[in-house]
């Protein structure tokens, strides 16, 4: 029972990647800086396209996905107002152990981290004929370096590290979808189900939207709870990274950002990559209970 209201907590099973920006902006609702009275915040760590699938049968009540993820899951979840992760001229890369062209590049075959992710999304709208095989998101810069494979499509913080391997940029998905949009490139999001009801899921997403904020006036500590999240990257690399994924947009997705979604979304439908018709719904969110 709540101390506070003798109402029964309510659990809220939450569920995002182990990734410095993910953590950075749950830092706020998982060490209970933020709350939302009678109901208790429970997290799961899983890499994205785990969610992506787990999301399909509804496992957890929030959770990240890819937007590319998102068509297929929208009858049982609506997209949270904040939260977003935007390429803004910047995204995942393709990436390959020598110097090759972007004509080149499409002759060969593709490491990537998932089919459901927004970068995969990117890359078959790049080249729909390229060819791709799956392998974990943080086996690919290995495997390149291996010979395993020629090139690589790569996400989170290998954007920043790839080079450091003697690898060479071949694109960069989000400069190709700026200059093809004139849009940020959608990558991440949260997703709530709707059957939590509109009261709730109107909390909850208020309460994402203060832990973003928390972590964004508070820096430093928020940095610090990344770190453990971070793959043994250094401080100053991690803040670089947050600050590329959680800003100001994270917040709000802006009038942009939620153009940018249904326009990566519907092109996706219309190439014949995503099957299902996007219909994207954003619930609403209302503030929560803030307290340090």
């Amino acid at each position: 029972m709540s101390p506070t209201s003798g109402k029964a907590i309510r659990e809220i099973k939450v569920a995002h990647s182990p990734d410095s920006d993910d953590a950075f902006m749950f830092y706020g609702m998982a060490t209970n800086k933020v709350r939302v009275p009678d109901v208790k915040f429970t997290h799961t760590l899983c890499d994205i396209e785990t969610l992506n699938r787990k999301a399909l049968d509804g496992v957890y009540d929030i959770t990240a996905i890819s937007f590319h993820a998102y068509p297929y899951v929208q009858d049982k979840y609506a997209l949270m107002p904040s939260g977003g992760s935007m390429g803004d001229g910047y995204g995942p890369m393709i990436v390959a152990a020598r110097n090759i062209s972007p004509d080149e590049i499409v002759k060969h075959k593709i490491a990537v981290p998932g089919t459901m992710t927004s970068a995969y999304l990117a890359l078959k709208l790049f080249a729909p004929d390229i060819p791709t095989e799956v392998v974990p998101f943080d086996e690919i810069i290995p495997k390149l370096l291996e010979g395993k494979y020629e090139a690589g499509l790569i996400i989170h913080e290998g954007q920043l590290t790839f080079n450091k391997s003697g690898l060479h940029k071949v694109v960069d998905m989000g400069k190709w979808w700026r200059d093809k949009t004139g849009l940020p490139l959608p990558l991440g999001g949260n997703a709530i189900r709707r059957d939590l009801g509109p009261e709730l899921m109107s909390a909850c997403c208020g309460a994402l939207r203060d832990s973003i904020r928390y972590s964004l006036e508070n820096r430093e500590e928020a940095l610090q709870y990344a770190m453990q999240f971070a793959r043994d990257l250094e401080l100053q690399m991690i803040d670089k990274f947050v600050g590329m994924y959680v800003n100001e947009r994270t917040l709000d997705y802006g009038k942009d950002g939620r153009e940018a979604i249904v326009t990566l979304l519907e092109m996706g439908h219309a190439a014949g990559i995503i099957p299902h018709k996007p219909v994207v719904e954003f619930a609403v969110a209302k503030t929560a209970i803030a307290a340090n």
